[in-house]
């Protein structure tokens, strides 16, 4: 299985002040001493960045975070993820820009998301998105 990180674990797991001991958590740490492929996109790398201050952190986020292989959205991922927010809508469940698009690159290479965000589990019951579960 090849996983997709959302921001919301990889935030829980790179904070000091607090031990986040949740199961998102620990299959990260599992998944990164090699039990699993863990993938990275652009827009999660961007959201760690804006979440973290200081050069110090942002340059242990680039340095820690550039052997993670890359996915990046083409044009028919874009127009995909438009459906998808669409066909989640129609069913009543909100779902962002970004967090289609994230969903549309999991379904298209085959990625688990891993996640502690809600709005992934409920847009899964309406588009092929697998989310990990403990």
């Amino acid at each position: 299985m090849m996983l997709l990180v959302d921001t919301s674990v990889w935030s829980l797991a790179l904070r000091r002040d607090v031990v986040a001991d949740l199961p998102e958590v620990r299959h990260l740490e599992q998944a990164l001493l090699g039990a699993q492929t863990v993938m990275m996109t652009g827009l999660i790398l961007q959201e760690l960045l804006q979440g973290f201050s200081g050069p110090k952190a942002r340059a242990q986020i680039i340095d820690r975070f550039s052997s993670l292989p890359l996915v990046q959205p083409d044009r028919q991922d874009h127009v995909d993820a438009a459906a998808l927010r669409t066909t989640c809508r129609r069913a009543g469940v909100q779902i962002g820009t970004i967090d289609a698009l994230l969903a549309q690159l999991c379904i298209r290479h085959h990625l688990t998301l891993l996640t502690t965000d809600q709005d992934f589990a409920h847009a899964a019951r309406h588009c092929r998105l697998q989310i990990w579960r403990a």
